[in-house]
């Protein structure tokens, strides 16, 4: 009986020492984010937790009080997977932290791509990022190698240069060019490129067949295409239903995923047949993501083919010279053309909806912004000094008073939080943060295989994570100051580390990982 008392004596000891012992340390997170309403699309999580994170991932979501080394009490605040935005063009650093100002912990390069995906990769690495980063081949940029002879760097940004050579937005290729255009395309993702970008939008009289080689290859590759539609019009022939048509059709016959950039932009008023076509396809199992830009004005580069024709006004829904803007300020048309003929490079700003003064407007923009498992993508452009007109780059911060850029650049994320789920109510908090978080991860999850461990709040899962408070969170970008950071971003944190603390960047902080396929993948 004695001995029973002393090993019952001896066992709550051990326990008690055990308990007590350093052991435990390895539940002293690196950093604990405590109360705050945590929001997991995935799970439907939406309650006050506790996280834990070590090693840049979630190491524990827990109910009750745990220890950090460093705490971020969230008390009253919103805490939810970072944004991953598929469309960023904006690939340079002072773009970046600009972005992570509205929530974007991961910003990938996927409708446009780059070439020298290597260089691209190597180029930002050495320079570091606040946010993750990525990018697919460029069909644009190998169609301008083949057709003009062109020769790029993997330079971010460098896609702007195409808009001044002659070729590759109007030629068709031959063969042997376009076996060519393939080959380099197929190098790119070789190099781990994530996908392939294809705009042929920009280049509308490229080849048909061109163009189901290029969905052939991506099935081989088990990656998607990203792309900006062969037309934009509500005028037929040549329309965006026509458009869309071919998109369906080659993704079904090669079985490729086909993902459809900026849904708004491309449809135009035509959006209810276009989401209709689109719906009845993915029913018959038609693999097709969609993304769409909470703005009814777009931006590109003067030069493209968007703009030229005897009908190109009338195609866009009757937009004028006047409806353009050029550093914030409008174009007459006589700067228009002399813009497009002197400076064809020059990133402009135009209207195609107008919900506040034309009827209807608004439900074709709403159908676009509330496309079933539809993402939420910015179409960043790349900050531009309006004074020399080069590109902001470099270790920049904060950004000059003469910043231009497209205001979706800054304030994407938090404008469609305040339009759709503070202001019109539309969706709840959860619904909207899932279009900017788990859909795109998912979009990419069956090429990619780090994101499947990006745009949830479980443990086991990147530590990418926004820290913000609902009543303050909104975009303060506007065209005439289109580079004010979004407003009420509390914190943010890539792979484990904070970039926005207090809601003030740390500047030297630069934990963004590539975004990449096949043996590059880091996970």
């Amino acid at each position: 009986m004695i001995k029973t008392i002393r090993g019952l004596i001896k066992g709550t000891v051990i326990v008690s020492l055990i308990a007590l012992s350093p052991l435990t340390l390895a539940d002293t997170y690196e950093l604990v984010i405590k109360n705050g309403r945590v929001i997991d699309p995935e799970s439907g999580l939406d309650a006050t937790r506790w996280l834990g994170i070590s090693g840049g991932k979630i190491k524990e979501v827990s109910r009750i009080p745990i220890d950090g080394k460093k705490v971020i009490d969230a008390t009253g605040l919103i805490v939810s997977p970072g944004f991953i935005d598929l469309h960023a063009h904006s690939q340079l650093l002072p773009s970046a932290r600009l972005q992570a100002f509205d929530g974007v912990t991961t910003a990938l390069e996927l409708e446009s791509g780059v070439l020298e995906v290597d260089a691209f990769y190597e180029r930002i690495a050495k320079e570091g990022r606040p946010i993750n980063y990525g990018a697919s081949a460029s069909w644009t940029m190998a169609r301008a190698a083949v057709l003009d002879e062109a020769s790029f760097k993997g330079i971010p940004g460098e896609a702007l240069s195409i808009f001044s050579l002659p070729n590759w937005s109007t030629k068709l290729a031959t063969r042997a060019q376009q076996e060519k255009i393939i080959s380099l395309v197929e190098r790119e993702l070789d190099n781990g490129a994530i996908g392939i970008g294809i705009m042929t939008g920009y280049s509308p009289n490229s080849n048909r067949k061109e163009y189901y080689q290029l969905h052939k290859l991506a099935a081989n590759h088990n990656v998607p295409t990203f792309n900006h539609i062969r037309y934009i019009s509500s005028l037929e022939p040549k329309s965006s239903f026509e458009a869309y048509q071919e998109l369906i059709s080659v993704a079904a016959s090669t079985g490729a995923h086909a993902h459809i950039s900026h849904l708004n932009s491309t449809s135009l008023r035509d959006i209810e047949d276009v989401a209709e076509l689109i719906r009845n396809a993915q029913k018959q199992g038609v693999n097709i993501s969609v993304e769409a830009y909470p703005y009814s004005a777009g931006s590109t580069a003067i030069g493209s083919q968007l703009f030229r024709g005897n009908d190109w006004q009338k195609r866009l829904g009757g937009v004028s010279e006047g409806d353009f803007f050029y550093n914030g300020e409008s174009l007459s048309s006589e700067a228009f053309r002399l813009l497009q003929d002197n400076n064809p490079t020059s990133v402009v700003v135009f209207n195609f909806l107008d919900p506040e003064r034309k009827e209807g407007d608004l439900k074709y923009y709403d159908i676009a912004q509330l496309f079933p498992n539809g993402a939420v993508a910015s179409d960043a452009m790349p900050l531009i000094n309006s004074e020399t007109g080069k590109l902001i780059s470099g270790d920049t911060w904060p950004l000059p008073e003469n910043a231009k850029t497209h205001p979706r650049s800054a304030g994407s994320y938090a404008r469609f939080i305040r339009q759709f789920v503070k202001e019109r109510k539309k969706l709840s908090l959860i619904e909207a943060i899932n279009k900017m978080t788990l859909v795109p991860a998912k979009i990419l999850e069956g090429s990619v295989e780090q994101m499947k461990f990006k745009g949830r709040i479980q443990e086991g899962y990147d530590a990418d994570i926004v820290i913000f408070d609902l009543d303050e969170f909104t975009d303060r970008a506007t065209f005439e100051k289109p580079a004010l950071t979004s407003k009420g971003m509390n914190a943010v944190i890539v792979n484990g580390t904070m970039v926005i603390e207090g809601g003030v960047l740390i500047e030297d902080a630069l934990p963004g990982q590539p975004i990449r396929r096949g043996r590059f993948n880091s996970n």
